[in-house]
């Protein structure tokens, strides 16, 4: 087993694995505090889950606008300064918004911090491409959602320990801290990735790194992916939204079997990740987008079908193999679609997709459960989720030569 681990170690270059350790730091620190946010707006303020929602609202929208100016920063300034500003400006975030006293001033300063904190996000999924071959990526990304899982089964554990004997302050000071200190990590031990100009090319200026987005919305064959990607997150984005409510006011099912239900996600996640990417080796990425999608749209579609704990969280089991080969192909398949000096850029706009699927889906999903049937959320989901796998199936074919190469080479282990 030890002399596996390092072989596996040895596959990877050294500031992968510290951008790792960096990334489990980091997001220990977010999950202390974010679990709990809800329950902290809410006593503080005095307020219901209404104004938490616009809250959430203004992070969404202003958090998907700050990536978008990172993305062009991080090509521009580099992933390096970019991911360590990030950082910082997320730590300090923290510290302030546990001093704030009026809803409306906070209302302000998320908007602010939605904007400005964000900014690192496509620096770190770039610094990831720019580390490794295209062989490795997919492994590499896979790893980087395994460190979230890790971080996501530990962080509200000791979030609530903390809150519980030091009060909710606490965790605010304690992502501020584990942000400077993954700031101070990429600093000392992480050099900058960026590529290198080619030869008598120059620069560009910030005007041209914000204009440089006309050539992403350009590329019609990855607006087409980002289409099909969008459809897919839909579906995916019901299970942190919808779900827990539909569980709970159709079959009784309370937090305590929908944290189960999560800790069954998560679990598979961090046990089974790795050795999924590795099984799907040598395969077409496209078509393992595929194969995921249509794991999402079943195991989606089955809500609308149960009555069980124990059904909805085979349920679970299906979407969980499908997440597991969806997420981290398809960011290998945008650093693929983007030329490397506009890797930043090209996984902007991806992660923007992800704000039109939170701001979209929920949306969609309450209003069918409301004025049509709760199960047609489902029954939706499972349409919406099989046009998504359509999409992924006919880009496999149209655009073999940017899409259709293997997951990983054969050769690449």
């Amino acid at each position: 087993m030890q002399r596996r681990l390092l072989t596996v170690y040895s596959e990877y270059p050294k500031p992968f694995w510290v951008l790792m350790l960096g990334t489990f730091i980091d997001r220990l620190g977010g999950y202390l505090l974010f679990p709990f946010f809800s329950l902290y707006i809410t006593q503080r303020f005095d307020v219901g889950l209404t104004q938490v929602g616009i809250l959430f609202a203004i992070f969404s929208v202003t958090g998907a606008l700050g990536g978008i100016l990172g993305g062009a920063l991080t090509d521009k300034l580099g992933r390096r300064s970019m991911l360590i500003f990030g950082l910082l400006i997320s730590g300090a975030s923290s510290l302030l918004m546990g001093i704030i006293d009026n809803l409306n001033l906070f209302y302000a300063f998320a908007g602010i911090v939605g904007l400005v904190s964000n900014a690192g996000g496509p620096a770190q999924q770039a610094m990831i491409a720019d580390l490794l071959p295209d062989s490795k990526r997919t492994e590499g990304y896979g790893m980087h959602r395994v460190v979230f899982n890790v971080s996501a089964a530990i962080g509200p554990a000791l979030g609530g320990l903390l809150a519980g004997i030091l009060g909710y302050m606490a965790l605010f000071i304690a992502d501020a801290v584990t942000s400077a200190i993954t700031a101070a990590i990429v600093f000392i031990a992480i050099p900058e990735t960026k590529p290198q100009l080619a030869e008598g090319q120059k620069e560009e200026t910030l005007v041209q790194s914000v204009g440089g987005y006309g050539t992403v919305f350009r590329d019609r064959a990855y607006m087409f992916f980002l289409f099909v990607s969008t459809l897919a997150t839909i579906v995916y984005v019901q299970m942190n939204s919808t779900m827990p409510v539909f569980l709970r006011d159709q079959h009784g099912i309370d937090a305590t079997g929908y944290g189960l239900i999560l800790a069954l996600n998560a679990t598979m996640v961090v046990l089974l990740q790795f050795w999924f990417t590795r099984r799907i080796k040598g395969r077409p990425a496209m078509l393992m987008m595929t194969l995921g999608t249509l794991l999402y749209a079943i195991g989606f579609g089955m809500y609308g079908f149960g009555s069980t704990l124990l059904y909805f969280m085979f349920a679970m089991v299906v979407i969980t193999i499908g997440e597991m080969i969806v997420a981290p192909v398809g960011t290998t398949l945008v650093a693929r679609f983007a030329p490397e000096q506009m890797r930043g850029r090209y996984m902007a706009i991806f992660g923007f997709t992800w704000g039109i699927a939170f701001a979209v889906g929920p949306l969609l999903a309450g209003y069918i459960n409301d004025y049509i049937a709760p199960n047609w959320v489902w029954y939706g989901a499972f349409v919406v989720g099989m046009f998504s796998t359509m999409g992924y199936f006919t880009m496999h074919y149209s655009d073999r030569k940017r899409t259709a190469e293997p997951v990983e080479s054969p050769s690449a282990s």
